[in-house]
């Protein structure tokens, strides 16, 4: 899932802990006939709604909707960047909207506690299936080979964003190739002033993203070649990784604030020119070319020598992990539930294409791109994909996952160091595989 919104209330937080997920098998769905006998179905749909990247292609979905399905009328319940907190709570209350939008994390829970529809052997699976652009079948397959959710975006990746005036302000040639170099001009935007990189490590995913960033500059296949049987210490390429991420820290790349930082923050700070660097989704696209114009560009993550740098760069930060719009098992209407969750995601992934003019969606479209794709999207489509060797690999092991995104958060601290990183990644390592 991606960026922030809200935080979600301590109290919220304590209910999700003290209830668990005791109640998870009870049928007490959001929907319902309206009563009046005219036949509508109500749902309720719980999906991104915050800004232009996430409320248009919905609203256009839901307007879609209305002309395929007139008698289902849609109830949004806006989501929340909780890491599935929100979800996992409606759960645990029996109260799961009949159609909800959830990452990999989220849906192995829901698989296990029977929370998610599996959709395998829907009809609309299958027309779906048939409507996917070569490549995705990640996004859309488990590794467990169920199908639980439809999703709307193909395989995403994360990027480091850049204001050009900036650097030239400050006399630092980009693009920055080498961890020595990203290090020194961090110690040059610092002492002008600026934040060198800003990051919104209150969300674990995005120290974790970061890291990966630099493990695929040596093992494309990133977090995936942690599952293997036997691998019992984390692979040389982890360790270097560790020890750039440290070096970086220490280099003052990231704000001494960083762990108490959200999405609201970090991006005000990139957007009002008070920081150099920002690191996002491709998403993050279309809001940095909005706010900065011609200022912003991307690079490439960076290497230990620009050897390394030139020979990994289309190495892709992101892997085809399952996501996008879910069923809850228990909806009351869930044959129609099922035909509108697809329905969402195939017509979301529309709207990306011919509006936003992005080739990264689910589905193919057979309408015309949009014209105006700003500048940093032509690069992504001209330059970066067509050119890309390999994404990272999908990880489904939850302790393992859970143990990096804890150790990667704290890696932006003083007090924590590579080697207490490694030390926790071998124990949990040595214990799973």
């Amino acid at each position: 899932m991606k960026k922030n919104l809200k935080i979600w209330s301590a109290a919220l937080l304590v209910l999700t802990m003290s209830v668990g997920l005791v109640a998870c098998g009870e049928d007490n769905s959001a929907s319902s006939n309206n009563g009046s006998g005219d036949g509508t179905i109500k749902l309720k749909v719980y999906a991104q709604h915050f800004d232009d990247d996430t409320i248009k292609p919905f609203d256009y979905a839901v307007a879609e909707l209305k002309k395929k399905m007139p008698n289902v009328e849609i109830e949004l319940d806006p989501a929340v960047q909780d890491g599935g907190q929100k979800l996992k709570t409606y759960a645990a209350t029996g109260n799961m909207p009949d159609v909800y939008l959830a990452d990999w994390s989220v849906l192995q829970t829901f698989a296990k506690s029977k929370n998610v529809e599996v959709l395998d052997n829907y009809d609309t699976t299958a027309e779906f299936k048939k409507s996917l652009n070569p490549g995705v079948e990640s996004r859309l397959v488990a590794p467990d080979n169920h199908v639980y959710a439809y999703p709307e975006t193909g395989i995403e990746f994360q990027m480091i964003y850049y204001n050009k005036s900036i650097f030239e302000k400050v006399g630092i040639k980009t693009p920055l190739k080498t961890i020595d170099q990203m290090a020194d001009a961090a110690k040059k935007l610092k002492a002008a002033g600026y934040v060198p990189m800003s990051i919104f490590a209150k969300e674990k995913w995005i120290t974790t993203a970061f890291y990966n960033g630099l493990v695929t500059r040596e093992q494309p296949r990133g977090f995936g070649a942690l599952e293997e049987k036997g691998v019992k210490a984390l692979p040389e390429a982890f360790v270097t990784a560790a020890q750039q991420m440290k070096q970086l820290q220490r280099a003052g790349l990231f704000d001494a604030n960083a762990t108490n930082t959200n999405y609201d923050q970090a991006s005000s700070l990139f957007y009002q020119g008070k920081a150099a660097m920002f690191v996002n989704g491709q998403w993050e696209i279309y809001s940095s070319q909005e706010k900065l114009g011609d200022q912003v560009d991307w690079m490439y993550w960076p290497a230990k020598d620009e050897a390394t740098y030139e020979k990994s760069k289309y190495f892709i930060d992101g892997s085809g992990s399952p996501q996008g719009y879910a069923v809850s098992a228990n909806s009351k209407n869930k044959e129609t539930a099922v035909k509108v969750a697809a329905f969402l995601a195939s017509k979301s992934a529309e709207y990306r294409y011919t509006q936003l003019g992005s080739p990264i969606v689910s589905v193919k479209v057979d309408k015309p791109m949009a014209s105006n794709v700003p500048a940093m999207m032509q690069r992504v489509v001209k330059e970066l994909l067509p050119n890309a060797q390999e994404y990272a690999q999908l990880l489904s092991n939850t302790k393992i996952q859970n143990t990096i995104n804890d150790n990667t958060q704290n890696m932006m601290v003083d007090n924590f160091s590579e080697n207490d990183f490694v030390s926790n990644l071998n124990s949990t390592l040595n214990k799973e595989n």
